[in-house]
């Protein structure tokens, strides 16, 4: 699927909420940019993975984003700033198609998903302070549905789906991979 096909399926599906843990603590608001790019000519989903240093989620395969600072128009303001801080992609460089529902973490965030493809090639610059690598993932690796796996997790006396994406030397898990997964299930409609 290349990035024409991918803007016109996203564009003639309908968003549906992903199944979040049911959290009753006050959530954190944060944002998260779902970037595609063309890789070889065919595209690709732009993840980074955090340094081990950091104090929450250390190590993890995460989405270029963080939390809603109060100077931010809006989320997708949030997910732009956060991309260009952590990896240095260009506000200017994204066309952003829209934004999916809100998704509630067990760790107190509630993340909204900024769907976008990058316009142009860049070259990404990480923020050792938040980002340890920067990779892509082919689109239509993650499409395929027996390169994502779903186990069930008990809280609370109440299962949930938890999702697991392993991909060369990652594993992709957690709230990221069950953005991804919502994506896909989207996108293959």
């Amino acid at each position: 699927m290349n990035l024409i096909e991918l803007r016109i399926r996203y564009n003639l599906q309908p968003l549906s909420a992903l199944k979040s843990p049911l959290i009753s603590s006050k959530l954190q608001p944060a944002a998260v940019l779902i970037a595609f790019t063309q890789v070889n000519n065919e595209t690709h989903l732009i993840l980074t993975q955090r340094p081990s240093h950091l104090r929450h989620h250390p190590g993890q395969i995460s989405f270029p984003g963080g939390k809603v600072e109060k100077n931010d128009r809006n989320h997708i303001a949030t997910a732009l700033r956060e991309a260009e801080e952590e990896i240095a992609l260009p506000i200017s460089n994204v066309e952003v198609l829209g934004q999916h529902p809100k998704y509630k973490t067990f760790t107190g965030f509630e993340i909204t998903p900024v769907f976008g493809i990058v316009k142009s090639n860049f070259e990404p610059i990480l923020d050792p302070g938040e980002v340890a690598e920067c990779f892509t993932i082919p689109l239509t690796f993650l499409l395929k549905t027996a390169n994502r796996q779903q186990y069930l997790y008990r809280r609370n006396g109440v299962e949930y789906p938890v999702y697991f994406i392993p991909y060369k030397q990652h594993v992709i898990w957690g709230a990221t991979a069950a953005i991804i997964e919502r994506l896909c299930e989207q996108l293959n409609q």
